[in-house]
């Protein structure tokens, strides 16, 4: 999990653009369940208080995932504020 959750950091949380839309996803309440595809992983929202992160592929016009992990909505925030705030974006709370 810890090598698919550092990818995923260092390819989605990338931007101040990108970090505000999968932050804003994940925090909100009007969206049950659902998925938000990032530029190279998709954050599946199961309900609200737990998602699921993973790498998707096209092959042969299929979808293909190959490695994935779950999370909860709490740890999820925290590792991206954590990371986000590395690179020195600006820190956003919806709630």
């Amino acid at each position: 999990m810890q090598e698919i959750l550092k990818s995923f950091l260092e390819i989605e949380i990338s931007d101040q653009e990108y970090y505000d839309g999968i932050i804003s996803f994940i925090y909100s309440y009007n969206i049950r369940c659902g998925e938000y595809e990032c530029n190279q992983f998709v954050v599946k929202k199961m309900d609200e208080l737990n998602f699921i992160v993973f790498e998707e592929y096209q092959i042969d016009n299929k979808r293909e995932i190959h490695q994935s992990f779950s999370i909860s909505k709490h740890k999820l925030i925290k590792t991206i504020n954590n990371y986000a705030k590395k690179q020195g974006f600006i820190q956003r709370d919806f709630n």
